[in-house]
């Protein structure tokens, strides 16, 4: 059993009466109850069709029941073996990733540039997590940084500990600061752009209220986390994953003069911060993805091999020790996928979807806005995809706010932070649930740290969504 396993299945030892389930067990237990509910709800379709663009969308008005598709006793332990089909992509990019850095972490380069950056800025540390979030924050915001988070927490995780941060701060730096800024996004073409082109609204309109929305929320979110990190760093004791840590990771060293760079250290180095870059680039510009990416740090991985004067064969073992230490954080990934192919093929997502439709009539226009976020809260559990969800909500959503006087504008935003606060919060979210398992966090400590700040978005949201009603924000 790696240490990463040794993580997730024990919990806290000053509490040995109780020990929260293993992340599997809390999925397979989710694809079960999933299971049970397609034998009591009746199973039901709208009717989608193809638009302008060529994007699916749900026609309104038109759901109809069908015939019932129950679940069989076999199906809750397919889903698992489907869900990893389905999830095959970010699976194996969390794989090759995790590979190349086990060969970047056996060269010991980062663990000298860590030792620099501490010893340079030695009580001043603290900066770079407001900063790194930032950058994290406005990826969300502008390409719908997600996925790419896995790859960051890789870096970040082993970097961060040494700083002397816990797992949690390493998990955070870059899921809540991309999930902040991807919330309250003001030109994400992933959940913005398509709401907004089903909405019938121009591109990106509106930017001015998302932005300072996003810098309100952002800076919240932020102030968060840095408050956490700076408390564990003044008292380790404080984490609440102090005993998992030590127990995974050891106590953390006083960074010793690590002395000069050697060539092959500048070049390893070089072939790391080059294919980052590179990977930056090519996301933003040329709308690369994870078979991209995977591609290049699997290139860097070669590199970095030969420039540490690695034999073909050290480079493969660095590799497979790398995939060994983020295995379960790949596993997860088809669990969770798993719960959505219980629920598609029992045929009760759009049944969901039509009752919180129908719970939204008949109420205040403020109020309808407001509730209209909850809805897309829930129905992230079900569509945790930005894209999805837009387009399987916003051809209902849409016609509901016209006839009960909720701006297009506002029903967009009620979107989007319904879309985005919970994808680091639910555990159908395969990436979310991937980077806690390669952070060394189980979901139940992540649940118990970020409740406060959940809450305070939600609130926050809620509003921020009331007030553009209020000033029919078009």
């Amino acid at each position: 059993m790696t240490p990463l396993e040794k993580t997730m299945t024990h919990e806290n030892s000053s509490r040995p009466t109780f020990r929260f389930p293993h992340i599997f067990v809390v999925l397979f237990s989710f694809i079960c109850l999933a299971a049970l509910s397609t034998h009591f709800l009746q199973a039901g379709s709208y009717e989608r069709v193809a638009n302008e663009q060529g994007r699916t969308v749900v026609v309104p008005d038109s759901y109809a029941a069908v015939e019932a598709q129950e679940a069989g006793w076999l199906s809750p332990f397919m889903a698992v073996f489907e869900g990893m089909g389905e999830g095959s992509s970010i699976i194996f990019f969390i794989f090759i990733s995790g590979g190349a850095f086990g060969v970047l972490k056996a060269t010991g380069v980062l663990q000298k540039v860590v030792a620099s950056i501490s010893n340079a800025l030695t009580g001043r540390d603290l900066i770079l997590i407001p900063l790194l979030m930032l950058l994290f924050a406005m990826g969300g915001a502008t390409f719908g940084l997600a996925e790419e988070t896995i790859a960051f927490i890789i870096i970040l995780a082993p970097l961060l500990r040494m700083l002397g941060y816990d797992s949690i701060t390493a998990a955070a730096v870059p899921l809540v600061g991309a999930g902040a800024g991807f919330s309250a996004a003001f030109m994400n073409p992933f959940t913005v752009g398509v709401a907004q082109d089903i909405a019938e609204l121009p591109m990106f309109s509106g930017m001015t209220l998302r932005a300072c929305y996003w810098l309100i929320f952002v800076s919240v979110s932020i102030a968060f986390v840095t408050r956490y990190a700076a408390k564990v760093k003044a008292h380790p004791e404080a984490s609440l994953v102090f005993n998992s840590d030590r127990r995974q990771f050891g106590k953390p060293q006083a960074n010793e003069d690590p002395g000069a760079l050697s060539v092959a250290d500048k070049l390893v180095l070089a072939a790391f911060v080059g294919t980052i870059l590179v990977i930056a680039y090519g996301v933003i510009r040329h709308g690369w993805y994870i078979g991209e990416m995977s591609g290049a740090f699997l290139l860097m991985a070669i590199l970095i091999g030969a420039f540490a004067r690695m034999n073909p064969n050290k480079i493969a073992d660095h590799f497979v020790e790398g995939i060994q230490e983020i295995a379960m954080g790949a596993l997860v990934v088809g669990f969770a996928f798993g719960i959505l192919v219980i629920l598609r093929n029992g045929e009760i997502l759009d049944t969901i979807l039509y009752h919180l439709e129908g719970l939204l009539s008949g109420m205040p226009a403020v109020v309808t806005a407001v509730c209209m976020f909850f809805v897309q809260l829930v129905l992230n559990f079900l569509v945790p995809s930005g894209s999805g969800q837009a387009a399987l909500t916003m051809p209902l959503m849409v016609p509901l706010a016209d006839l009960v006087g909720v701006t297009r504008q506002t029903a967009v935003l009620a979107f989007q932070f319904g879309d985005g606060i919970s994808n680091i919060l639910t555990p159908t979210s395969g990436y979310f649930m991937a980077g806690l398992a390669v952070a060394g966090v189980s979901w139940s400590k992540w649940i118990k740290w970020i409740l406060p700040l959940a809450i305070l978005q939600l609130g926050m949201a809620s509003l921020m969504i009331a007030l553009a009603q209020i000033f029919s924000w078009t």
